[in-house]
């Protein structure tokens, strides 16, 4: 039989039953305990039915873990579906350079933006996403693809050692995305995700987001980091011993430049700019608030496999076990006890 889970995440839950087990083996031994110590009799401990005491703990356990597998989501009888798949194009620009380093944010800018990506995963319902790295040079990490594994692989490993060259260069970025990742023909469905601290170098980002914005890409801008005061941006060492960077004989301080990423988001038609700043912010709720019920470009028809789910039986199951070791007495029967 071909056993499809759709929830594998939940794996994890299969733990509950061994340490139910055991739980219930302690808590059995630490009754048994109690008994003889308070009556000093152990022959006391025949009013109660070793084997119907066991037989409850296993009617227990199965109970468990007929639940867990139904939380599993398991399903058989795979039928093969052609179905048409529509979706957008969305890339997920993230500045890997050392500024992102800065720790305004716990653990740092970019661990953060990095969390917020994952978070938005169970948003993506069938769109295309890619993952771009840029600092002083941009690098596709993952192209447009729906396959998220791959895509949580490639957010995973996000670092300033995702491109050779440092620096920040915000425009040069935008270019090569609109170039080498959207697909420049299409004039729609396309978004882009960007999310930096807005510190840039000459390379004029907001002429690049008009550009892209002419080829229907809209950007949505995520800015990260202390506007004000700013912050170190550690080099290395911890606690007491931590060095920052420096430079001209003082250390570098870096802030967070909204301005430049509004205006970026602002010359794309539809534009978004979230001023994170060092608070929380939700990229989940951006995700399906502004990209998840837009219309889509139709990726024509595509055949996929469709398991019929059962968890219905596993759970019916535990219910039937739990019912039955409720009902299970652990009292012999009279006649016994004499």
């Amino acid at each position: 039989m071909n056993v499809h889970f759709a929830a594998l995440d939940m794996l994890h839950l299969l733990w509950v039953v061994p340490a139910g087990g055991l739980l219930l083996w302690l808590t059995s031994r630490a009754a048994r305990a109690a008994l003889i110590r308070f009556t000093a009799l152990e022959g006391r401990l025949a009013l109660l039915d070793r084997r119907r005491r066991l037989a409850r703990r296993l009617l227990l356990l199965l109970a468990l873990l007929a639940l867990a597998v139904a939380l599993l989501r398991p399903g058989w009888n795979p039928q093969p579906m052609v179905v048409r798949q529509e979706g957008r194009d969305v890339v997920f620009a993230v500045d890997v350079s050392r500024s992102m380093l800065a720790e305004d944010l716990a653990p740092n800018r970019l661990e953060r933006a990095k969390l917020a990506i994952l978070d938005a995963l169970p948003a993506l319902q069938g769109d295309r996403v890619a993952v771009v790295a840029f600092a002083g040079e941009a690098a596709v990490v993952c192209p447009l693809t729906r396959d998220y594994g791959f895509f949580r692989w490639a957010v995973e490993g996000l670092s300033p050692a995702s491109v050779q060259v440092q620096g920040t260069l915000i425009g040069d970025a935008i270019r090569k995305i609109a170039a080498e990742v959207f697909d420049p023909r299409e004039k729609r469905f396309k978004d882009l995700i960007l999310i930096s601290d807005g510190e840039d170098q000459g390379s004029y980002p907001e002429v690049a987001a008009s550009v892209a914005g002419e080829q229907g890409v809209r950007i949505l801008a995520v800015g990260l980091g202390d506007e004000v005061r700013g912050s170190r941006i550690p080099v290395d060492g911890s606690g007491q011993e931590r060095t920052y960077l420096s430079a001209n004989g003082g250390e570098v301080w870096t802030h967070l430049v909204p301005l430049t990423l509004r205006k970026m988001a602002l010359a794309t038609s539809g534009g978004r700019y979230l001023n994170a700043g060092t608070g929380s912010f939700d990229l989940g709720a951006l995700y399906r608030g502004l990209i998840a019920g837009e219309k889509g470009r139709d990726f024509g028809p595509v055949e996929i496999t469709r398991y019929q789910e059962k968890f219905q039986v596993f759970l019916l199951a535990a219910l039937v076990l739990l019912a039955a070791e409720g009902l299970l007495s652990e009292r012999p029967r009279r006649g016994r006890a004499a």
